[in-house]
């Protein structure tokens, strides 16, 4: 399996829609064969779903995310364990042992702080035809 997790500085980003960058792992039988880290260059909210499903990834670990880019992924057939905290490699360590913490009702509501009510942050992805799924 591919996990991506929210990345800055070891931990993990608490804002979906504006990571930077992702640490991208390949899991296989309970053991990491990978780590990577990689840049979104500048994707943001939905797009997000197409740039992770582009490369593969099949599960994301992240601190907030919007209810948008839930639906977003969901469409491109990537789970989201969303509300979590801490260093990603103990974080993704804990996911491979199945011990991961996080809030499976996790929401985002930073557009409605900014007063942009109609914004949905899944008309920005691709549709669920990035030819990966």
């Amino acid at each position: 399996m591919k996990l991506a997790v929210t990345y800055k500085d070891g931990k993990i980003f608490q804002h979906f829609g504006h990571t930077e960058q992702f640490k991208i792992y390949v899991i296989e039988d309970g053991k990491i064969l990978s780590e990577d880290v990689v840049d979104t260059n500048g994707s943001g909210h939905g797009a997000l779903s197409s740039f992770l499903c582009k490369l593969g990834v099949t599960a994301l670990i992240c601190g907030g995310i919007g209810g948008g880019a839930q639906i977003a992924l969901k469409d491109v057939g990537i789970a989201v364990f969303g509300g979590v905290e801490g260093f990603a490699d103990d974080v993704v360590k804990t996911f491979i042992e199945g011990n991961l913490r996080f809030d499976p009702n996790v929401k985002c509501s930073h557009h409605e702080k900014e007063g942009d009510k109609e914004h949905t942050c899944s008309n920005h992805g691709c549709g669920g035809n990035c030819g990966n799924h």
